[in-house]
């Protein structure tokens, strides 16, 4: 039983890191190039970001989930005592919640497998 659930950790922990990765260069596929044909012009990019009501509403979507993200990597860090817990809040500041939510889920996952090992 024991073993069953080491290797299902360890899945689980593989996967938040694949999707940590996965959250980091999809999105940055289509930034890098967008700053490489316009520089790190931020009136531009918020301009593009508010082009119209869709954009504005993916926007203020994003915006929400990166408040409650945030929030809940406070909250449940602090809980579980989970080490780094900066990490995941910049990756989502930096990134967004693709990276910073899979990223915080696995040192989550890191530090409840330490816990059960006491």
């Amino acid at each position: 039983m024991y073993k069953t659930i080491t290797v299902e950790v360890r899945k689980l922990k593989y996967f938040y890191g694949v999707l940590s990765i996965l959250g980091l260069v999809i999105p940055y596929m289509q930034f890098v190039p967008w700053l490489g044909e316009n520089g790190f012009n931020l009136s531009l990019l918020l301009s593009e970001a508010a082009a119209n009501r869709i954009s504005s509403f993916a926007w203020l979507d994003i915006l929400a989930s990166v408040v409650v993200l945030i929030g809940f990597i406070l909250y449940e860090g602090r809980r579980v005592g989970v080490k780094y817990q900066w990490l995941p809040i910049v990756g989502t500041l930096t990134v967004g919640v693709s990276l910073g939510l899979p990223l915080f889920l696995l040192l989550r996952e890191i530090r409840m497998e330490k816990m059960k090992e006491r």
